[in-house]
């Protein structure tokens, strides 16, 4: 089969669309003939070899696909070959075919296009996890997202909105700002104009957030911290500027707050299909109805992964790039 190979040196990857060893399918998978993945910055990391799969995973870069079952495992029950589905990878997602915990597959809405149902799974279930899962995020919240017009970030808000919490934002321009607000962000910063703490302590009344989603780390902690309200809940979900900072623990136990660190690849299975499950039963009739929709700024043939990866390492997407076979 063919699928994105990476080449060049360590540091400065080549992504070329080349072949690779077939796919194995194990008796609890599926084979999908993919149509479409999209690009995560876990991938760009993974080019770099900066973030190597979980041990057993395919090492082929990609998060998610779309596409259809091409090949059933001996042990799989409820889908069909030719069937229309998506679903989280640990990785293989670049690729013409890629194998599948039957578990994890979604089953494509008939309005939905190959391109739309690969930019759900790992951004909606990454904001999924983090807000209600480990920010415990209620009704009457307040979560500040940054990174706000990421394909997180922009998962982030509608779930934050619908969920009955506000949102408050941090982007980098006033065009991902204003997609920001008109999916219901009420406060949003430009975090190269504008230092977001005060801001976020003017818009509560110095109350502060609940829960902050950070995908940022060295540079953001202990504005992060002083920008939490009594009992709040921080969930670091990357390191952009770096792992290493200094914390006043202090403040930490004074406003009685939680550190959390999360991930999503490298969960077990059972966790994930749990998440899968959890976010089915919550949020998914909500796509049905058009309140919830997936984000997408671009798209580039998979054979422009390269160019694709360029794009989001330029921070340039406002919602997910979508790679189409």
């Amino acid at each position: 089969m063919k699928a994105i190979v990476v080449r060049g040196e360590k540091g400065r990857p080549e992504l070329v669309w080349g072949e690779a060893a077939d796919v194995a399918c194990g008796p609890e998978e599926v084979v999908v003939a993919v149509r479409a993945t999209a690009v995560n910055r876990a991938d760009l990391l993974q080019a770099r070899g900066l973030y190597p799969p979980p041990p057993g995973a395919s090492d082929i870069i990609g998060l998610e696909v779309a596409g259809e079952i091409a090949a059933l495992g001996e042990g799989v029950v409820g889908w069909e070959v030719g069937d229309r589905v998506c679903a989280l990878l640990p990785g293989g997602g670049y690729a013409e075919l890629t194998a599948v915990p039957y578990q994890m597959l979604v089953k494509i809405p008939d309005n939905w296009s190959f391109a739309q149902a690969a930019a759900f799974p790992e951004v909606w279930y990454t904001a999924y996890l983090n807000l209600f899962g480990e920010g415990q995020l209620k009704a009457g919240e307040v979560a500040l997202i940054h990174a706000g017009g990421s394909g997180v970030g922009t998962a982030a808000v509608q779930l934050a909105v619908l969920a009955g919490a506000q949102a408050f934002v941090t982007a980098g321009t006033e065009e991902k700002l204003r997609a920001c607000r008109e999916l219901g962000a009420t406060l949003a910063v430009n975090y190269k104009t504008a230092d977001f703490l005060p801001a976020v302590l003017a818009a509560t009344n110095n109350r502060g957030v609940d829960v902050v989603l950070d995908p940022v780390g060295a540079d953001y902690l202990m504005k992060n911290l002083r920008a939490l309200a009594m009992n709040g809940r921080l969930v670091s979900i990357g390191l952009m500027s770096g792992g290493q900072t200094e914390i006043n623990l202090g403040l930490l136990l004074g406003k009685r707050l939680r550190l959390i660190g999360s991930t999503l690849r490298n969960r077990p299975l059972a966790e994930k299909v749990a998440i899968r499950n959890g976010f089915e039963q919550r949020f998914w009739p909500f796509f049905a109805s058009g309140q919830l929709q997936p984000i997408i700024d671009t798209t580039f043939p998979i054979s422009q992964a390269q160019a694709a990866h360029e794009y989001v390492a330029a921070d340039k997407n406002i919602g997910k790039v979508v790679l189409l076979l």
